[in-house]
C-alpha cells in the first residue's frame, strides 16, 4: 500500500565511519507518526540516562514529518538531541528544503551517533553514504562551508545542515544552518554536531514521495490552502512576516526591554514592520511549498552596516538583539542577527546573554576589556560579544557562550536576579508579567523557556476560550487552556508543520491531508491524543534526567520585581501564582506532584508497554 513515508532510517556511525539503513517501525508510525513523535520516543530509547549531551553517546537526528515533500503546505522538519544547554530534550525545526530533500534521499529521518575522529562531513546521494574529511572546511562559518561543500562535491542543488565557529567550539547555544536563512535554533544542537566533529551534512536525492490516496490529498491540500488564503493572521504574516509583532508586542505590553527591567520600550516602532520596510526589505520569499511567504528578503543598503543580504528580522531577534539592548537601528539589528547566522549562534539566546552581560557591565560584576564599552545601546559592544563568544576569544566570551545559568553560578554577586532562563534556556521575547498563562507555558515547556509549545499571550490579553471571555491576570483556569494548546501543537509537530500554517489550516484539513497521505484514517481530534502521548514522552526523558517540580519555575525577575511601568504596571507572577498553575497543570495532566507521569497517565497513552528501538549502526 502506497503511502507519504520512505519506509527507512539511516543510521549514521562517525566512530567507525559506517552506515547502515533499517526499516521504519510500523508501531513508530502507529504511535508517534513523525517529526517530533519520532524524535520524542527515539531520543528516550536511544540516549542512556545521564549522558553528557556533548559526548558521543548523545545522538543527533534529523527528522521531517508523513506530509513533508508533499503537496501540504508550509511542512517542515526537525532536529532533535539532549540539549547540551539544558539537559532537556530539545527539538529545533527549521523550514526550507532541507527536510524535503531528506524524504527525496529515501529517508525518514537520519540518525548519527559517535564521534569522528578529526572533523568530517556527511554526503548522502541517494543511496550512497559517504563521511568525507572536512579538515580544509573546518574553522570557516556556516555559509561559506555551504558554499565550499557545494563546490567539493559539485551538487549546487544539494541541501546542506551546517555549523559556524560557534558550533566547532562546542558554545552551548550554537544552532545549526540548514540552507540559508533557515537554522535550527534554540538549545544548542550546534554544539552537539561540534561535538561529534561533524562539521555538516549534505543531502541530494531523486526518489518521488507517493500519498496513499492522490485524489482525495490533492482536495485536502486545496482546502488546507484556500483555508491559508482566507486567513487575516497568515496574510499579516505575508505582509510583514513576525516584524509586525514587535508593536503589537509593546502596545500589549510584552516586549522585553533592557533584559527585562520593564515590557514596554518607547522605540519599538523602530525595528517593527514598518521601520524594516523602510531599511531592509524588498522582496518576499517562501520556503518549500508554502503559500504563506513570511520572508521578506531584502538588504541593508545605506549606513554603517550596509551592502549585504537580509532576510526579515524576525520578531525574536529584532526583540531580543534590538529593544532588549535598548538598540533602535533596523539595519544594526540585521548586522548582529546576520553574524550570530554565520557563526552559528542562537540569536535568541544571544540576545538574552548579551542583555546579562550589559546589565552585569552596568552593575560592576564584569569588566569590559579594553576598548570595549558593554553598556545599553551599544551596539559595538554587542557585537564583540558575539564574536568572542563564537570564537572563544577570552575568558568573558568564554564564560557566556555557556549561557546565562552558568555564567550567573560563576558570577554570583546576585546575578541570578536578573539571569532570564527557565532550566538553562534564554527566555523569549514575550515577558510574562501580567501574562500568567504565558508564564506557565514557560515553566513547562519541554525544552526550557519557549514560547512555541503554547502561545497564551492572547488569551491572557482578552481573547475568548470556547467562546467565554479570560479574565485578565487570573491564574485560575490559565493550565487548562495551555495543555489543550500543548497537545495540539505537539501532535501537529508530529507532521511537521510550520507555526504559521496553524493559524489559518483547520485540525479538519490537517486530519484529511494525513489520511489521505499514509491511508490511516484520522479524525480532527486525532492530534489531541498525539500530541499528549508525544508531550508526556518527552516529561519522562526529562523526568529521568533528574528534572522535578523544583525546575518548573520562572526567572526571580518575573517573580520578585513588579512591572516599574507600561499597561502591567505593578504586575509580576509570584511564588503563590507559579504554585498554584503548576498544581492545576500536574493535576490535569495526570502527573504527580513532582511532575511526574503517573501510571495511570502512562497506561492510557500505551507508554508504559510500548516497544523499545534498540536499532544500531
Amino acid at each position: 500500500m502506497a503511502d507519504s513515508y520512505m519506509g527507512k532510517f539511516l543510521l549514521v556511525d562517525l566512530t567507525n565511519e559506517t552506515s547502515r539503513t533499517v526499516p521504519t517501525p510500523q508501531w513508530l508510525k502507529d504511535q508517534f507518526v513523525g517529526g517530533k513523535g519520532f524524535g520524542a520516543k527515539l531520543l528516550y530509547d536511544l540516549v542512556p540516562k545521564g549522558v553528557d549531551a556533548l559526548s558521543p553517546e548523545n545522538v543527533l537526528m534529523f527528522f521531517p514529518g508523513p506530509l513533508t515533500a508533499t503537496a501540504a503546505p508550509s511542512m517542515r522538519a526537525c532536529a532533535v538531541t539532549k540539549s547540551p544547554l539544558t539537559g532537556t530534550y530539545l527539538d529545533s525545526f527549521f523550514g526550507g528544503r532541507l527536510g524535503p530533500e531528506i524524504k527525496y534521499a529515501g529517508y525518514d529521518g537520519i540518525i548519527i551517533f559517535g564521534k569522528a575522529p578529526k572533523p568530517v562531513y556527511l554526503w548522502i546521494n541517494d543511496d550512497q553514504v559517504e563521511i568525507r574529511p572536512a579538515g580544509t572546511i573546518w574553522g570557516t562559518n556556516a555559509l561559506e562551508a555551504n558554499a565550499l561543500i557545494k563546490d567539493e562535491i559539485n551538487e549546487p542543488e544539494a541541501m546542506l545542515a551546517a555549523i559556524g565557529q560557534a558550533g566547532e567550539n562546542q558554545a552551548l547555544f550554537a544552532l545549526i544552518c540548514c540552507e540559508y536563512n533557515r537554522q535550527a535554533g534554540r538549545g544548542g544542537a550546534g554544539a552537539v554536531m561540534g561535538s561529534k566533529n561533524l562539521k555538516a551534512v549534505a543531502i541530494k536525492g531523486s526518489r518521488l514521495v507517493k500519498v496513499h490516496d492522490p485524489e482525495a490529498f490533492d482536495k485536502a491540500c486545496k482546502g488546507a490552502c484556500e483555508e491559508i488564503a482566507l486567513s487575516a493572521e497568515c496574510a499579516t504574516y505575508t505582509d510583514g512576516g513576525t516584524s509586525s509583532a514587535v508593536p503589537w508586542s509593546n502596545e500589549i505590553g510584552t516586549l522585553p526591554y533592557k533584559n527585562y527591567y520593564t515590557q514596554s520600550d518607547p522605540q519599538a516602532d523602530k525595528i517593527g514592520d514598518e521601520g524594516q520596510k523602510k531599511h531592509l526589505f524588498l522582496g518576499k520569499a517562501a520556503c518549500f511549498g508554502c503559500p504563506i511567504r513570511c520572508s521578506q528578503m531584502g538588504a541593508v543598503r545605506t549606513g554603517k552596516y550596509s551592502h549585504f543580504i537580509t532576510d526579515i528580522v524576525e520578531y525574536e531577534s529584532a526583540a531580543l538583539l534590538g529593544s532588549n539592548l535598548d538598540i533602535h537601528d533596523p539595519r544594526a539589528v540585521a548586522h548582529l542577527t546576520k553574524l550570530c547566522d554565520e557563526y552559528g549562534l542562537d540569536s535568541m539566546s544571544a540576545g538574552g546573554v548579551i542583555g546579562f552581560a550589559f546589565e552585569a557591565a552596568e552593575r560592576g560584576v564584569i569588566e569590559a576589556p579594553e576598548g570595549i564599552t558593554l553598556a545599553f545601546g551599544n551596539v559595538q559592544g554587542a557585537e564583540y560579544l558575539i564574536k568572542s563568544m563564537a570564537f572563544q576569544e577570552d575568558d568573558l566570551g568564554r564564560l557566556l557562550s555557556q549561557g546565562v545559568k552558568r555564567a550567573s553560578a560563576v558570577l554570583g554577586k546576585q546575578t541570578m536576579d536578573y539571569a532570564m532562563h527557565v532550566k538553562g534556556l534564554e527566555c523569549p521575547a514575550w515577558g510574562p508579567r501580567g501574562t500568567p498563562g504565558m508564564g506557565l507555558a514557560y515553566m513547562t515547556a519541554d525544552r526550557g523557556g519557549c514560547h512555541q509549545r503554547g502561545f497564551m499571550i492572547g488569551y491572557d490579553v482578552g481573547d475568548e476560550y470556547n467562546g467565554q471571555p479570560v479574565e485578565m491576570y487570573q491564574t485560575k483556569g490559565r493550565a487548562g487552556i495551555l495543555i489543550e494548546l500543548q497537545n495540539f501543537l505537539a501532535g501537529t509537530d508530529a507532521l511537521v508543520k510550520c507555526d504559521f500554517s496553524q493559524c489559518g489550516v483547520s485540525p479538519e484539513s490537517f486530519a484529511a491531508m494525513l489520511s489521505a497521505a499514509t491511508g490511516k484514517q484520522v479524525a480532527e481530534d486525532y492530534f489531541d491524543l498525539l500530541g499528549e502521548r508525544i508531550w508526556n514522552q518527552t516529561r519522562m526523558f526529562n523526568v529521568r534526567e533528574g528534572f522535578m517540580a523544583k525546575d518548573d519555575t520562572l526567572p526571580r525577575r518575573f517573580v520578585k520585581q513588579v512591572l516599574p511601568d507600561g499597561p502591567h504596571k505593578g504586575h509580576r507572577v509570584s511564588e503563590a501564582d507559579m504554585e498554584y498553575m503548576r498544581r492545576d497543570y500536574y493535576k490535569i495532566r495526570g502527573w504527580d506532584e513532582e511532575g511526574r507521569p503517573e501510571n495511570e497517565t502512562l497506561q492510557r497513552l500505551g507508554l508504559d508497554k510500548a516497544p523499545v528501538f534498540l536499532e544500531r549502526p
